[in-house]
């Protein structure tokens, strides 16, 4: 039993908060995710050490990913326009950045800053940066894959209530960018590749059919939150269980089993 309950607890003390350090501690953009959805099982992981189920990983959506990065960094060397951009009649072009490669990097590096009044380093990886020549901003680009029958439309797209989490993301990269100090727009675009279902057969191959849906990101709302996070952080007390909580539920459940 006792070999049984260390799988489930962390091992790397850097990856648990200590109350009462001037060390800054990391919070990445996932794990801000998970305290927002859940304060109660944020605080296990990040104060308790309790580690989350394991999840299998996208590997389709992470090729489409490694392939469209490639596709646009041979644009962002020679400082061209994507043809998306140009169907869309966006006046951009990749960023370029020394960094950009560190940037998409979310487990070694990726894109950061020290919120000063929380003492939280808040990081994550992006999937792309575009630079619109007009106004000299930048804007966060994230490349989704799937495969729905219906076509992809910005309005069902945004208020699908399996993407609010997608907007709460771009909102928090907006946030990090700024911090960093660039300047960076408001509006936001999900790189949306559809795989297609039409075709006869599959001959080895699916069609993908590329739709950019635009999101007005609105980062005003993280400053307080982040204050929020480092307060539960700090309670020496478990957060109540959230009944919206698929985990917590299934735990108030399972303790009642005898």
């Amino acid at each position: 039993m006792k070999e049984l309950i260390s799988k489930g607890f962390r091992i790397r003390k850097n990856s648990m908060y200590q109350r009462g350090t001037n060390e800054p501690f990391t919070i990445s953009r996932s794990k801000f995710s998970n305290f927002i959805d859940c304060p109660r099982c944020f605080y296990l992981d990040r104060v308790k050490g309790l580690k989350e189920p394991s999840m299998p990983g996208w590997a389709l959506n992470s090729a489409v990913d490694d392939l469209l990065k490639k596709e646009f960094d041979k644009h962002r060397e020679a400082k061209t326009p994507h043809p998306i951009m140009k169907e869309y009649n966006l006046n951009f072009i990749p960023f370029s950045h020394p960094d950009i490669d560190k940037w998409r990097q979310s487990l070694s590096s990726g894109i950061s800053y020290l919120d000063k009044k929380t003492n939280l380093i808040i990081k994550g990886g992006i999937d792309d940066v575009w630079f619109n020549l007009d106004t000299e901003e930048l804007v966060v680009v994230d490349y989704k894959a799937q495969s729905n029958s219906n076509p992809v439309e910005t309005g069902s797209y945004l208020s699908s209530k399996f993407h609010q989490g997608y907007k709460i993301q771009m909102d928090i990269y907006v946030h990090i960018l700024r911090n960093m100090n660039f300047k960076v727009s408001d509006m936001t675009y999900f790189m949306v590749c559809n795989g297609e279902k039409t075709n006869d057969g599959f001959d080895n191959k699916i069609d993908f059919k590329t739709v950019l849906v635009p999101y007005h990101s609105d980062p005003s709302w993280i400053p307080e939150m982040i204050i929020k996070m480092k307060e539960t952080l700090e309670n020496e007390s478990i957060p109540d269980y959230n009944e919206n909580c698929e985990s917590c539920v299934y735990l108030a459940c399972s303790a009642t089993l005898k």
